[in-house]
């Protein structure tokens, strides 16, 4: 089973178990949380899609640890000029293991 759920104006999609790196959330580590903007829900067979969101579904998450993301280079030139500038940034994160996905009875 797999699910499509929205956090912070990304989308992300998730199956039970796996961890998912997600925009900086302000919840200490190891707290467990839900989410429930969840867009589609499926077993294979059956998909349940929503309208934006399906009703009365979740996903039961946990907050495993935090981090920065790879640095990313911006670099900005302008010819003639000696125009030159470079600059870095790294985007923290927050990773969320998925534990439970609750689909609601059909």
């Amino acid at each position: 089973m797999y699910a499509v759920f929205q956090i912070g104006g990304f989308q992300y999609t998730a199956e039970e178990g796996v961890t998912v790196q997600v925009p900086l959330m302000k919840i200490d580590d190891g707290a467990k949380f839900d989410i429930d903007e969840v867009m589609l829900i499926s077993d294979g067979d059956n998909s349940q899609v929503g309208q934006p969101f399906v009703e009365n579904a979740k996903i039961e998450a946990e907050v495993v640890g935090r981090g920065k993301a790879d640095k990313v280079i911006v670099y900005k030139y302008k010819r003639r000029t000696k125009y030159r500038r470079t600059a870095g940034h790294r985007q923290d994160y927050s990773e969320i293991k998925i534990n439970k996905i609750v689909a609601p009875q059909a």
